[in-house]
Formats: C-alpha cells, structure tokens, sequence
C-alpha cells in the first residue's frame, strides 16, 4: 500500500490523488494512477472541466474525462500485453462499480483497498458473486 500511497503523487488529478498496483506472484506487473487520459492536457492544466469546477463530489461524473487509478493500471497492462489473471490489486481508495466491473473482468483474484470511498452495496455484491477477494488494508504492527 505504501508503493501505491508514492504512485498516487503522480497523478494530475486536482481533486483527489488515487493509485492503483497489481501485483502478480508477489511481483508489481503494473501501476495506475488517475487522470486525463494519455496525450490529452493534464487535469491539472484544465484539462478536465468538471475537477476544475470544483463539482460536489459524486456529481456531474458525466462529464469528468479523468480515468480511475484502477482502469489505469488494468490497461497498462493491456497496452503491454501482459495478462491480470489471478494478480492482486492495491488501491489507496475502494473502486467504484465501473472500476468494480473491470476488475472482474480483467481476472484479478484479490482487491485490497485503504480508505473506504463510495464503495456501494452493488460492488461488494458482484465482488462476492464473482469469488473476488475483497478486503480493507490494515498495516501490521
């Protein structure tokens, strides 16, 4: 999670910093973090007008053009060819349901998150429904 809280200092992302790490037989095959999508201007340049709004939280998602720490990292792999399945994702902020979907999707076995952020009802359903293990980080002393 540390490795993640370091990654989430790269984003653009004037709103909120996330990033994600998927980790494959102990090993970090990719990280993610949020923002404007690759060659578009950065959030933080005005990039996305929804972050630069200052929108309330939750509202007016329609019209971020930000990606998620999560999606980020599941298409860096994409981009290099390099397979999800049965990897672990960490993230410093529970994904969303669309994140939820990908995750699933893309074959990750295991979810490990730190804060807990709208992370609904609907998502730890299809989380369970679909044997992925989800759980909160909790640092060992």
């Amino acid at each position: 999670m540390g490795i993640a809280k370091v990654v989430a200092s790269r984003s653009n992302c004037i709103k909120r910093k996330v990033a994600a790490v998927i980790v494959r037989d102990k090993r970090i095959i990719s990280t993610g973090y949020n923002g404007t999508p690759r060659g578009t201007t950065n959030c933080n340049e005005n990039g996305c007008k929804r972050c630069n709004s200052w929108a309330e939280s939750g509202s007016s998602l329609g019209e971020c053009v930000c990606s998620h720490a999560e999606e980020n990292a599941i298409t860096q792999c994409a981009y290099h060819g390099i397979s999800t399945k049965d990897s672990i994702l960490y993230v410093n902020l529970a994904p969303c349901l669309i994140c939820t979907k990908m995750i699933i999707n893309s074959g990750i076995k295991e979810v490990v998150y730190d804060v807990e952020y709208m992370l609904n009802d609907e998502s730890k359903r299809l989380f369970k429904e679909a044997k992925v293990i989800l759980r909160q980080f909790k640092l060992k002393k």
